[in-house]
């Protein structure tokens, strides 16, 4: 089992940062595939970056050159940096924990942390 906190969410002025932690416990996430989704009201959930095992990075075009996405295998961490926010950045960000061996596979999801940009 892997249990997945989320942290760094808060209200940021348009142009502004936030940097996302998603801190794991239970296991090591070394091997698995670590998301950042987000969710606005009335919105379907969107994967918004990826980071593979290796370290290879995937981002949604909405977010491509403005988030970059991490992790710290040695603090079981990953973090999503966030520059130049937008207004339709506010969301509910969730972080997620994916991995499948075999026929196994594992799907783990932390309670997200809300990120809000207005003037």
């Amino acid at each position: 089992q892997v249990q997945l906190v989320e942290s760094g969410g808060g209200l940021v002025q348009p142009g502004g940062s936030l940097r996302l932690s998603c801190v794991a416990s239970g296991s090591s996430v070394i091997f698995y595939t670590m998301n950042w989704y987000r969710q606005a009201p009335g919105n379907q959930r969107e994967l918004v970056a990826t980071i593979a095992g290796g370290g290879a990075t995937t981002y949604s075009d909405s977010v491509k050159g403005r988030f970059t996405i991490s992790r710290d295998n040695a603090k079981n961490t990953v973090y999503l940096q966030m520059n130049s926010l937008k207004l339709e950045d506010t969301a509910v960000y969730s972080c997620n924990a994916r991995r499948t061996v075999g026929t196994t596979r594992g799907d783990y999801w932390g309670q997200g942390t809300q990120v809000t940009v207005s003037s």
